[in-house]
């Protein structure tokens, strides 16, 4: 039965080590910027929920379609 070595784990990296690693030494065309937090989203006018309750609302409301006339049958 073959065993396995046990492999170091390697530390941890920082972007700034991470970026090196993959991409060679880092000019000044690229810099790591910090983006600024997210605006709060702002709230909806309606959710989905009440769309849907508003559109079987209506479609209650709604007069009932007149009956419609008997289609002949074909052996006629």
């Amino acid at each position: 039965m073959p065993f396995r070595r046990k492999h170091d784990r390697l530390r941890p990296l920082d972007e700034a080590a991470a970026y090196a690693r993959c991409h060679g030494d880092r000019d000044q065309s690229v810099r790591v910027v910090k983006l600024p937090p997210r605006r709060a989203r702002y709230d909806l006018l309606a959710t989905g929920e009440e769309i849907r309750r508003r559109f079987e609302e209506r479609i209650d409301a709604r007069e009932p379609d007149p009956p419609l006339a008997p289609t002949p049958s074909p052996s006629a």
